[in-house]
């Protein structure tokens, strides 16, 4: 079975054995087959459809039928991910292995975008809330300072993982709505390249520079700010009117002698779903303006409290989740495959990997358990159509079925195109999004092996009007949710990322040993290192 029972019986035991997956398992025997005429019908793509907020869920090119839905929403209800959710949106301590060492934290990204109208009267949530009020008040006060001199055109937002691919995919996909002369930049990767190729695109004397590191002690990233202060203090510039500090109050970096402001993020808000809070608001205000930022917050806001949503038809995040679940555990797809068609959502599939596969890639429940069953798919994706002249082939007929998840917007950014042999850039776009939908799962007959395609290929269309700073925020959210539902129904701590730290401590040992034979002194033992290292010297 994909959800095995254990042996210990506690309050979060109760959410390990499901009478759906039963049926489930069953109805995946035999599952809904797209290839056979007339299953994709007119009338069937019409009714599966969901649609909440500013958006439509259609997902008719699903290898699901009103059986397999009901099974899912039954599901859905024994493992009672809304109220999952809702303890995670009042600020339950949910980061946590019960029995074994843990964070034990909160987990409330959620509070840093409750700021308007509906607010969560959960004390916790209330009290950080209030505490991400604090931070936008200070970040729009120091933003009309800056504004007010004129005197910087850039920002250079210096982080890695958590820390820079959210605000990196939310800046890229939202450059259209920027303010005129303004302009962001990333340094990530330790690779000195990274910084001096930005470096050489900026004139220092203008530019803001955002250090981002919760801890404060973030080994790249400490690497990268000394690197790029060193060429502050060339130029003859003083960093401490430069750099900004957005870390957790009294780190390492909470130091005012070397920052011209410092913004605060908290220890209940994990890196991978802080582009919402000072960690993307510091440099998403700079360039974008503060009421744009306040967009995304409304947006990713109005998702989070439809992922509250009891109705599971109005649920979109949660109607996502379970078809997941479905190719996941019981089709027993292994990858899935996020396309966006739109140029401006480049990066936003890398931010999705992270943000799905450190959050669900685990094998351990929150009991201590070895899994027996498929937790979090590997996630990959690129825009399309340039996709289609890529790997589209291997999708269409090569032999791992890849569920895909397509996005897709009515109306483009700039509200600028050409009509070509009849119809618009964008119609073209959309003509192929949804190409690519019917194929995959009807396939094609032919007597040719070579131009056989077996279709039966899953996917989804997420739909929205035109991608803006609100629908971003919300389209944010609603992954966010989709894989916060799918470690509830799993019941795995989505929220921690034990398996990055491993190779954290044996890159420092390397280092302490590259450290000691640059000194002449004897390294401590590491016979795996030095053994690579003599490669490397050999070269």
């Amino acid at each position: 079975m994909p959800f095995r029972q254990s042996n210990q019986k506690t309050e979060e035991d109760m959410f390990r054995h499901y009478r759906a997956n039963n049926v489930l398992k069953g109805l995946a025997a035999t599952p809904y087959d797209l290839t056979k005429e007339e299953n994709l019908s007119e009338a069937r793509i019409e009714k599966y459809c969901a649609q909440a907020g500013d958006f439509k869920l259609l997902f008719a090119t699903e290898r699901v039928n009103d059986d397999v839905l009901f099974a899912l929403k039954e599901l859905a209800h024994e493992a009672h991910l809304i109220e999952k959710m809702e303890a995670m949106q009042r600020g339950d301590v949910i980061n946590k292995i019960i029995g074994y060492e843990s964070e034990n934290r909160r987990v409330l990204h959620t509070a840093m975008r409750d700021l308007f109208m509906h607010q969560n009267p959960a004390e916790a949530a209330s009290e950080a809330a209030k505490a991400a009020k604090k931070e936008c008040d200070k970040l729009k006060n120091f933003l009309n300072k800056v504004d007010g001199k004129g005197t910087f055109t850039d920002i250079i937002q210096i982080g890695i993982g958590g820390s820079d691919l959210g605000p990196r995919a939310l800046y890229i996909a939202l450059k259209a709505y920027q303010k005129p002369d303004r302009n962001a930049h990333f340094i990530s990767n330790v690779d000195p390249d990274d910084a001096v190729r930005v470096l050489k695109r900026v004139d220092l004397k203008k530019t803001l520079v955002v250090v981002v590191s919760k801890s404060g002690t973030t080994l790249e990233t400490l690497t990268n700010e000394e690197f790029v202060r060193s060429k502050y203090k060339e130029a003859g510039l003083k960093p401490e009117m430069h750099f900004i500090a957005v870390t957790g109050e009294g780190s390492p970096m909470d130091n005012p002698d070397k920052y011209l402001a410092s913004f605060y993020i908290w220890d209940y808000i994990g890196g991978r779903y802080s582009a919402t809070s000072m960690v993307g608001g510091v440099t998403l205000s700079f360039a974008l303006g503060f009421d744009e930022y306040m967009n995304i917050l409304k947006g990713a806001h109005e998702m989070d409290r439809l992922a509250l949503e009891k109705d599971f038809s109005r649920n979109l995040p949660l109607i996502s989740a379970m078809l997941g679940i479905w190719n996941r555990n019981f089709l027993h797809y292994t990858t899935l495959a996020v396309l966006p068609y739109s140029q401006a959502l480049l990066r936003f599939p890398a931010h999705l990997q992270q943000c799905d596969m450190e959050s669900n890639g685990k094998r351990i429940d929150k009991l201590g358990n070895s899994v027996d069953f498929d937790t979090g798919p590997i996630l990959w994706g690129e825009p399309g159509t340039n996709g289609q002249h890529s790997f589209y082939q291997c999708i269409h007929q090569g032999t791992n079925i890849v569920p895909i998840e397509f996005i897709g917007f009515r109306e483009n950014q700039y509200s600028e195109d050409i009509n070509v042999k009849g119809t618009t850039s964008q119609e073209k776009l959309l003509a192929n999004l949804f190409a690519q939908a019917i194929a995959l799962a009807t396939g094609q007959k032919n007597d040719n092996p070579n131009k056989v395609f077996p279709g039966n290929r899953p996917s989804s269309i997420l739909l929205a009007k035109k991608l803006d700073p609100y629908t971003m925020g919300a389209l944010l959210a609603y992954y966010e949710h989709k894989i916060a539902f799918q470690g509830f129904c799993w019941n795995i701590n989505s929220f921690d990322q034990e398996g990055v730290q491993l190779g954290k401590v044996l890159a420092n040992k390397i280092l302490d040993h590259i450290g000691a034979r640059r000194q002449g002194k004897k390294p401590d033992k590491f016979p795996q290192a030095e053994a690579m290292l003599r490669h490397l010297d050999s070269l």
